[in-house]
Formats: C-alpha cells, structure tokens, sequence
C-alpha cells in the first residue's frame, strides 16, 4: 500500500463532508457532527444529543441509522477522491458520543476508483418522495441488486410478497394513528416543520410535504396534524405497492450503524437505477409494532425501517447545513479541550 503523507487539503474535506450530510436522516434532524485531526487524514463521526427525538426515538436507533447513512456517504466519497478509509464503528466505549472514525490511510489505484456504478453521483440526485408513484413495478434483477447491497453493507433487506406487503401496511397505519392520537408525539413531529421562508438548515419544508392517499391505503406520515392549512389536497397513489423491510440478525448499536450504511448503500443504488424512494419509519417508532414487523417465523430478525420503492417524480430536496457547520478539530489528549 502506497502511504500519503501529505495532509488532506481543506477543499477535498469540505467535499467529503458535503457528500455525507446529503444522507438522510429522519425528519431532517442531521444528528451528527465531525471532528479531524491536524492533518485531516482521520474523521471522527459524534451523534449530537440535541438534535433527536426523545419520544419517536427514545433509544436512538434512529439516529444511529442517519449517522449510518452519513459514514457510507462519507466513505463513498473518499474513494471518489482517491483516498482509501478504514472504518472503525464504536471505537471508544469511553466516549459514547463517538459512533465511528474513518481513518484515510492511503491512495487507491485507478481501478479501485472506478469501482463506483454511479453511486456517488447519485448522492446529490436522492431524495425523499412523498408523492404519488406509477405502480410500474420494480423489476426483479432491480430488487436483487438492492438485496445484494444491503447484504454487502451488513444488514439484511427483504422485499416481501403481497400478504407480507399487506402487513407491513396494516403495521405502519396502526402506528401512524397512535402517532396522531397522542398530542405529545404529534407536536415533536410538527417542531421539525419548517414555512418555506425559514433560513434554518435543519426540519422539513412545507414544499418537501407530499398528499395524502386519497384511497387511504397508503399510511404516509402526516406531518400537519392540527395545521390542515398546510395539507395538500389527496392524491390517488399506486394500488401495487412495493414495500421493502431493512433488518439485522442483532440489534446492538454497531448494528444499527451497519443498518444505515446499509440503507444508504441501497437508497443509492435505487436513485442509480431510476427509482424513487420514501421511508416508512412509524411502525419503528412503537416497540409491540415493530417487533410485529419482524418476518414470521424469524427469531432474529430486528427490523429498522421500511423502504417504499417505485417510479415516478423526484422528490422535493431539503435544507442541510454547510459543511463548515458541522465539522470541528480534534484536540490531543491531555490539552483540556473536548470532542463529542
């Protein structure tokens, strides 16, 4: 391995970073910050306690899984640079904040560079749908990539059959009442909503919102609650949906990182190959829920989200904040500064 000593340029960090808070992260919270050494060649990647969901996501794993999904981003474009990153995942049991580092440690060759089937362009190009999709059904070579992805990243990804389809439907509109029906929990999703004229980088813009199924079928999350001026008009979405649910065989906190690097691995591999997507997250969000979404039968199946997938128009973009916002030096032991 050819070792580079040089430090990483500031330009080529802002580029990394930028890349990795493109990910996803449930109702646009962005819980992450990132630290560098002196030299740039080693990022850590810290959860930021105040930007969660104390009632959504008690235990965190939803955080974990959009720090997940700004780590794979994060080591897509390292490569895309050039740079080869080691990953660590919970490095230090003594600092909790700490979820991962990625150390750059080296070139890579010219064939490792091209080893990329559009994933990092499609960085920039996904986003959350919430409209309305054809119902052209997702091809079966299609669906197996987004299997093999998953299964690449560490997790599991299951694309179920109608029953199961019904199911998980039945599971997240269950869940998506007892959202609306507690004023606590309805109130914690509407803080993340944002007018269209708010300058702040985090939440969900009313223009990012999307109809509701005016069969009722589809259990998308509503985000109004008690502002239905701000609701728009229902839509017919698509009778054939095509649903997948992301799992782990163990559901210890590394696995819930794995779990986003895997979301994102298959987020992008879907917005490569023409699809669009959405989150389905409710069912989650309830603990007798989400063990119900487990698959029949499995005793380790530890479900995490469900993904909903389809062709159709591209969804609206949402605010993320620069890269200089949310990223920090590292300050050597013994100095009196801190991390986290």
């Amino acid at each position: 391995m050819q070792a580079v000593q040089a430090p990483l340029d500031t330009a080529t960090m802002d580029s990394l970073l930028t890349a990795a808070v493109a990910a996803p992260s449930i109702h646009n919270t962005q819980p992450w910050r990132f630290r560098t050494d002196p030299d740039g060649r080693l990022v850590e990647v810290h959860a930021v306690p105040g930007r969660s969901l104390p009632l959504a996501d008690p235990v965190h794993r939803a955080q974990y899984l959009s720090v997940g999904a700004a780590l794979f981003n994060l080591r897509l474009a390292a490569v895309r640079s050039g740079w080869r990153p080691e990953v660590r995942l919970s490095p230090d049991r003594g600092r909790p904040g700490l979820l991962a580092t990625v150390r750059l440690t080296g070139s890579l060759t010219a064939d490792e560079r091209r080893a990329d089937p559009g994933l990092h362009d499609a960085i920039a190009r996904r986003h959350t749908s919430r409209l309305p999709f054809t119902g052209r059904p997702v091809p079966d070579p299609v669906l197996a990539e987004l299997v093999t992805a998953a299964q690449a990243a560490g997790a599991r990804l299951h694309v179920p059959d109608i029953a199961g389809t019904r199911r998980l439907l039945r599971l997240t509109a269950v869940a998506e009442a007892r959202n609306q029906a507690r004023p606590d929990r309805a109130a914690e999703t509407r803080a993340w909503l944002n007018a269209p004229e708010a300058k702040t980088p985090y939440g969900i813009p009313v223009t990012a919102l999307g109809p509701p199924d005016a069969a009722g079928r589809m259990p998308m999350r509503d985000f109004t609650g008690e502002l239905p001026g701000l609701r728009r008009p229902a839509l017919w979405f698509e009778r054939h949906v095509q649903l997948a649910l992301l799992w782990t065989g163990n559901d210890r906190r590394e696995d819930w990182l794995r779990a986003g690097q895997a979301l994102q691995y298959v987020l992008l591999t879907a917005t490569a190959r023409g699809l669009r997507t959405s989150l389905l997250h409710q069912a989650m969000e309830w603990p007798d829920l989400r063990a119900a979404a487990a698959l029949p039968g499995h005793k380790r199946c530890h479900p995490h989200l469900v993904l909903r997938l389809g062709y159709g128009p591209d969804g609206h973009g949402t605010p993320r904040a620069p890269a200089q916002d949310i990223a920090g030096r590292t300050t050597p032991p013994g100095t009196g500064g801190t991390t986290g």
